[in-house]
Parts: C-alpha cells; sequence; structure tokens
C-alpha cells in the first residue's frame, strides 16, 4: 500500500449519531450488521482505491461479510491472515459503535478464510488419525480462535480422540489426545 490509512480516514459515525436501538428478529439484526459492515467496507476499499465485491451473508448466527474480485486483495489479507483479522476487528467495532451491540462478523476477503478452513479441517482430520494409530497425543503450532475452533471441529468428528486448547494468546494451541 502507498498510503497509511489512518483511523480519521475512514467515517464512523460518533456516538452521538449512532442508530438508534435495534429491534427485529435476530436474522433482520444480522441483516443490519451485514449492511453496516458492508457500508465500512466499502469506504475503506475506496480510500484505497481498491476494487472488490461485497457479499453479504447470515450463516449459524452471524453475519457473513465476503470480498472478492480485485488484485490488491491479497495485501489485506497478509500474512497468516494478520492483516485480515485486524480488519474483521475493526469491522465489529464500526458495527458495536453502529448498534451499541458487540457483532460476531466474520470477514473473509479473496476467499482467505474459506480455503483456510478447509485446510484446518484437514489437519484436525489427519491428526486424530495419528493420534488413534499411535495413541500420543500431538500439540499443534500456536493458532487463532477462529483457526482452533475449526481444528476442534474436525477433531470431534473422529471417534476415540479429543481436542483441548492451551496456553495463552497469542501462543494457545490446539491438543489432540485419545480418549481415555
Amino acid at each position: 500500500m502507498s498510503e497509511t490509512l489512518q483511523a480519521a480516514d475512514v467515517d464512523v459515525p460518533e456516538a452521538d449519531e449512532a442508530r438508534p436501538a435495534r429491534s427485529g428478529s435476530p436474522e433482520d439484526l444480522l441483516v443490519q450488521e451485514g449492511d453496516i459492515a458492508g457500508d465500512y467496507l466499502e469506504r475503506l476499499l475506496d480510500l484505497l482505491d481498491y476494487d472488490g465485491d461485497i457479499d453479504l451473508d447470515v450463516e449459524a448466527g452471524r453475519a457473513i461479510v465476503s470480498i472478492d474480485g480485485g488484485d490488491d486483495l491479497e495485501k489485506l489479507v497478509g500474512t497468516r491472515g494478520t492483516v485480515l483479522e485486524s480488519l474483521q476487528e475493526l469491522t465489529r467495532l464500526a458495527v458495536q459503535q453502529e448498534t451499541g451491540v458487540r457483532s460476531r462478523l466474520m470477514l473473509d476477503i479473496a476467499g482467505w478464510r474459506a480455503g483456510r478452513r478447509a485446510e484446518l479441517a484437514d489437519l484436525g482430520r489427519t491428526t486424530a488419525e495419528k493420534v488413534l494409530s499411535t495413541g500420543e497425543k500431538v500439540r499443534l503450532h500456536p493458532m487463532t480462535p477462529f483457526e482452533r475452533k475449526v481444528v476442534h471441529d474436525a477433531v470431534a468428528s473422529v471417534a476415540g480422540v479429543h481436542s483441548e486448547s492451551e496456553g495463552e494468546e497469542p501462543q494457545r494451541r490446539v491438543v489432540v489426545l485419545p480418549k481415555p
């Protein structure tokens, strides 16, 4: 990126301009979160002069926002998704500022999170199978909460093993163990 993005460059309403308290069905509220997030991210893409199509969805009780299409979008993912995680948190804060409620919104850029989910599910299953065959526990490398959840879900699909998380952020990791 040729410019440094300053917090003042992204227009977020002041607290007294915030939208009124949320009302409606849970689905309506999640759609509202997605709309707010989409507007925020569209302004960000405009500031950066990046092209991208924003898609809004609701899955498993959370708003899902995806940005696809532009050549520069990989820069918004960063190494191992670090920039993506930061943008997701900023987007959640923008939603919270407008709604007054903490958001669990999930952001994906250039399909990175979807691809990572598939890799992690495979890692969880193969690690579980290894633990089953050797009887020895396996500690995986430190992961983000999103990554750990995907691995835990994959391990849970294999009978005879279970998983736990250990350590403190940012060094928290999944441990896969045989069931006693």
